[in-house]
């Protein structure tokens, strides 16, 4: 054989090789799923982030445990990236970049509404499916087909809350607290129609996100004489600081938070249930024998306690509906098709139980996941047992 000829065997093996090379890291590549996770991870609300994080990172452990993601045929393995969004909309859409510019295609998060308004644009650029939380009015829209809503927000779980709170204190009127951008605004706002609606006068009052001292708020509210105070989407340790400062300055009513869970911290903050003397909240999972297997199964999985707040159950529910339509949709990179899948799902977790996809009398589509959740009470300074409401109805 010539020299010549030699070489060019030698080289076309070579190339055969690289191209078998190639072949062999391209499928490697894909069956591996990222799971992009958006949500705030520093600050005052970063407990929220945390659970966020912590509910993926389970769903993805449970998936690869048992194999239920495969792309044609092959077990394809779940990652979770995880981004601080600062709970800000620069944040956030800074986080949704960074992971279209990695090539993720789903993004579980974000917490806000500040965060979600960030992550919107970005992700219907680049045909992102977001399973995502935040309480604003335009949270959802028709014309965003890939986002969905892992439970719904005020519009659908405040009237049932504040009916049960006037029930337990006879309040007449309220002041409600949150800051002011769109995670205050449009929460608070649909919080006060819920209030009046059950008969109880309703005023706002709003704050720079980042406040420290609420000492002239605190001042104008015991001056206005409300009988309750609603700290509606403040984060937990804004509210604690909040319920501090009323309690010092005299408030002796009832405070209510309808934005979201957080007693724990907004607690501690405070000084314990006893500064709290009777408080009413929202939580967005009933913890029962069942959903506690949920924690269980993070310790063992995952080797650690699972995160404090309770928004990880909820998250842990949407994150699972969303590895269930991959899986039936049988792809990680076409996300109308994933979407569709979703859309096509029954509402059900092994855990929480049965519930209801809703939003279209409110957002015009019927993309919000709605569960039973639950009313956290304090009353006199005593945690009491959390009373369970069915899922949120409507269309």
């Amino acid at each position: 054989m010539s020299t010549t000829r030699r070489n060019l065997l030698l080289s076309g093996i070579a190339v055969g090789a690289a191209l078998a090379s190639s072949n062999v890291s391209v499928m490697a590549a894909g069956q591996e799923l990222t799971l992009g996770v958006v949500g705030v991870l520093s600050g005052p609300a970063a407990q929220w982030g945390l659970a966020l994080r912590g509910a993926v990172e389970l769903v993805a452990a449970e998936a690869n445990r048992d194999g239920l993601i495969k792309v044609d045929g092959a077990p394809c393995k779940v990652n979770v990236v995880a981004i601080d969004s600062k709970y800000t909309a620069e944040g956030a859409a800074a986080a949704a970049n960074t992971l279209a510019g990695q090539g993720v295609k789903f993004i579980i998060g974000p917490i806000g509404s500040p965060e979600l308004t960030g992550v919107k644009p970005i992700a219907k650029r680049n045909s992102m499916l977001v399973m995502g939380n935040g309480y604003a009015k335009d949270a959802l829209s028709p014309q965003l087909p890939l986002v969905f809503h892992m439970g719904p927000g005020p519009s659908g779980w405040a009237e049932p809350i504040i009916k049960i709170a006037k029930q337990k204190f006879g309040m007449k009127s309220v002041v409600l607290v949150a800051p002011n951008d769109q995670g205050g605004t449009d929460i608070a706002s649909v919080d006060a129609d819920a209030y009046k609606r059950t008969g109880i006068t309703a005023s706002e009052e709003y704050y720079q996100r980042g406040t420290t001292n609420f000492a002239p708020i605190v001042t104008r509210i015991v001056n206005a004489k409300p009988d309750a105070v609603d700290l509606a989407s403040s984060p937990p340790g804004d509210a604690g600081i909040i319920v501090k400062q009323l309690r010092q300055a005299g408030f002796e009513g009832p405070i209510g938070r309808l934005g979201g869970p957080g007693y724990t911290e907004i607690s501690r903050v405070a000084g314990g249930d006893e500064v709290l003397k009777d408080f009413y909240w929202y939580e967005p999972v009933l913890i029962d024998e069942k959903v506690q297997l949920i924690a269980d199964e993070y310790k063992k999985l995952l080797g650690a306690e699972r995160p404090e707040n309770n928004l990880f159950f909820q998250w842990v529910s949407a994150a699972r509906m969303v590895t269930k339509a991959i899986a039936k949709a049988g792809t990680i990179s076409d996300t109308a098709k994933v979407a569709e899948a979703l859309r096509s799902l029954p509402v059900e977790d092994p855990n929480i139980g049965p519930g209801h996809w809703i939003g279209q009398d409110f957002f015009g589509i019927n993309q919000e996941l709605s569960f039973p959740f639950g009313v956290g009470l304090v009353e006199k300074g005593k945690l009491q047992p959390t009373i369970r409401v069915e899922a949120a109805g409507g269309k």
